[in-house]
């Protein structure tokens, strides 16, 4: 039984969340700080964490950061769960380092099916795939083993959904994937769930990562009305 933990200061919906999320089979813990919600896990190692962006003292975007930068929390997989809407908003917390991000109001189906395709990505998919030590795309390298990408311009570290998405992109390079395919193919999320803000926020972070000009890409290229591709001749 896979255990979440939901980290959110408001008490009436972290407590819906802990009753929903148990119907479907997760045990959960709840915490209404940042502060303590991280002293909770590093006591009992959740899962997954949920986490609401608007917090007294720390909140969600530090929050995540501190998770980021703990040894013992650093790979768990990260959900916010938030009022804070805009695609700045979202934009930060992909920086802050989260997997997935759910606006509120949100739908507890979608939740369900979003918190699975987490848990089924973070803890099935490696058992079943064994990676390369690294994959060569042009002149862009990736260190399958460190997480690490190193092009002309430098070497940068990536997240783990990061290195997903970019391990995905350099495997099947100068092939053209929507977002929904790569919804499907990185994040693991059933047909026509998750939003394509996901995909959009993530390409902007790895860019910012890897290419010289973010704004003007070479090796992330989208193409106009069909999706996006890593091109080996940039």
């Amino acid at each position: 039984m896979a255990t979440i933990l939901v980290i959110d200061d408001d008490e009436l919906v972290s407590r819906t969340l802990q009753r929903a999320l148990k119907l479907y089979g997760y045990h959960v813990m709840v915490s209404n700080s940042g502060t303590e919600g991280l002293q909770l896990a590093r006591r009992h190692t959740p899962d997954l964490f949920i986490l609401d962006i608007m917090m007294p003292g720390a909140d969600g975007y530090q929050v995540c950061r501190q998770i980021r930068g703990d040894p013992l929390l650093q790979d768990l997989p990260v959900l916010f769960l938030t009022a804070k809407a805009k695609d700045e908003d979202k934009i930060e917390g992909f920086r802050a380092g989260a997997d997935d991000y759910l606006s509120k109001p949100f739908n507890m189906e979608e939740l369900q099916l979003r918190v699975r395709a987490i848990l089924r990505r973070a803890v099935v998919k490696p058992a079943k795939e064994e990676k390369p030590n690294e994959v060569i795309a042009g002149n862009v390298v990736l260190d399958c083993r460190s997480f690490k990408v190193t092009t002309p311009n430098g070497t940068a570290l990536l997240t783990n959904v990061q290195f997903d998405l970019l391990y995905h992109l350099m495997s099947n390079a100068d092939q053209v994937f929507n977002s929904q395919q790569l919804l499907q193919d990185v994040w693991d999320y059933p047909r026509d769930t998750g939003s394509p803000e996901l995909v959009r926020a993530h390409i902007k972070n790895l860019r910012e990562k890897i290419e010289p000009v973010p704004s003007d890409p070479v090796y992330i290229r989208t193409i106009q009305g069909h999706g996006y591709t890593f091109t080996t001749n940039p």
